[in-house]
């Protein structure tokens, strides 16, 4: 019987690969548990801690307000670190990224509260939400392109997908920490002071991922752009003749993903609790919970995506996205708790079908001089059009008319919406190769 042995060079080559994996996947775990964290305490602290004055329906919009700011704030991080992504590479533009989103956290934990200096206290809480966007912004298309670009041609998906597991493993911390510190102290004092604990953690958790991702190599891709005098001076200018129309319907194709995660991760903290009696603790459990689900599975979907295709796979994921959006709030007004953790379930079980391979597909849209760019502006355009404005929608919805009818009739028509996009999408071939081409071109 004949046993096949690796090579040196393949064995340390599947080391930096892990390695790049490993340090992608913590590096987005920790910019996603601090843009949740603030999530989870605009759905239940800040309306009273910085808007004190208002009704607490105005007061949850105003806070869930400041929680859109960052997702506006996205793709101007997208743009910039995109930019020079595509320019002097994706490592050092991640190393920043990820100081940037772990100062603005942990100084959130010091801004004094509406009671202490008036208004300027939800103006600096909104001027480091921005720093958080533009942190995020150029995190999330940089750690996908790290993964991507330094995997073997089979595994191009399933890399591209240890990015994507950091989402539901930063919601996952940033729960844990959030309802470990409710726990351990009266709920008085964790409603006036003791939120801030989890904010001041974020910058012990920055150092920790920096020690990480300062280890890893430049992306494998962007040294071949280099080595071919391939940097496009205006990456982005390049990026975008692609083609409008196939960007609008990537666009289209991520906004549902996006619409129904910030309804079940962030929306229903807020409506659970002030509208259905849901205790606290309950809920971000049953996040928790569906959000590990999620973790769990995105290797599963990114193979599948790998050995069979992404087609298939990724239209049925929609399809089952869209039942579940229509049954999700209807399952939820029950009022039973047993009947609510089957709700949060099956979020958990259907939201990564669709999510593990949206970064992969957004790259693979674009040349390699230009993807940092091109994958910037899609990805941020999507995420403010689904999750950033889905809180606010819904809680205008429910404010509106009392119920969560409006808001199931909204999930539906953005599920319906990215069905179709993705079918028209899916009937052409990637338009753009992976590497850069031979011939030279001025810098």
């Amino acid at each position: 019987m004949t046993q096949k042995h690796s090579s040196p060079q393949a064995v340390t080559d599947m080391q930096k690969r892990r390695r790049v994996g490993s340090a992608m996947l913590v590096g987005t775990t920790l910019e996603w548990y601090d843009f949740f964290l603030y999530g989870t305490a605009a759905a239940l602290i800040f309306n009273k801690q910085f808007f004190p004055s208002l009704s607490p329906t105005a007061g949850t919009l105003a806070a869930f307000s400041t929680f859109a700011v960052g997702f506006v704030a996205r793709p101007i991080g997208g743009l910039v670190f995109g930019h020079f992504g595509d320019r002097i590479g994706r490592r050092n533009t991640l190393i920043v990224s990820l100081l940037m989103m772990g100062i603005a956290s942990t100084l959130i934990g010091v801004v004094p509260n509406y009671a202490s200096i008036g208004v300027w206290a939800p103006v600096l809480l909104v001027l480091l939400r921005v720093v958080q966007g533009i942190g995020l912004g150029g995190e999330g298309a940089g750690a996908t392109l790290m993964s991507m670009e330094h995997a073997p041609a089979d595994k191009r998906n399933l890399y591209a997908g240890f990015p994507q597991m950091g989402t539901p493993a930063g919601l996952v911390l940033a729960n844990v920490v959030f309802l470990s510190t409710n726990a351990l102290m009266p709920s008085d004092a964790f409603d006036s002071w003791g939120w801030r604990i989890p904010f001041l953690l974020s910058g012990l958790l920055v150092v920790v991922g920096l020690a990480i991702r300062l280890r890893v190599e430049e992306s494998p891709t962007f040294e071949s752009v280099v080595s071919h005098r391939a940097v496009e001076r205006f990456p982005l200018r390049e990026a975008v003749r692609v083609g409008v129309g196939r960007m609008a319907l990537t666009v289209g194709l991520m906004v549902a993903n996006s619409a129904a995660a910030y309804v079940f991760m962030v929306f229903t903290l807020s409506y659970g609790t002030k509208h259905l009696d849901y205790n606290r603790t309950f809920l971000i459990a049953c996040v928790s919970v569906a959000a590990v689900i999620w973790f769990a599975t995105i290797p599963y979907w990114t193979g599948v995506a790998d050995r069979s295709g992404r087609r298939t796979m990724f239209i049925g994921g929609s399809i089952a996205l869209l039942v579940w959006c229509v049954a999700f709030l209807p399952l939820l007004d029950t009022g039973s708790n047993a009947v609510a953790a089957i709700a949060f379930l099956g979020m958990g079980l259907i939201v990564p079908v669709t999510h593990s391979v949206q970064g992969a597909i957004i790259a693979d849209l674009f040349p390699a001089s230009v993807r940092y760019s091109g994958t910037s502006l899609v990805l941020q355009v999507g995420a403010i059009l689904g999750g950033g404005l889905a809180p606010i929608i819904s809680s205008a919805l429910v404010g509106e008319s009392g119920g969560s009818a409006g808001v199931t009739v909204y999930l539906a028509i953005v599920c319906a919406l990215s069905l179709v996009c993705a079918a028209f999408l899916f009937r052409t071939p990637t338009a753009t190769p992976a590497e850069p081409a031979e011939a030279p071109t001025a810098v």
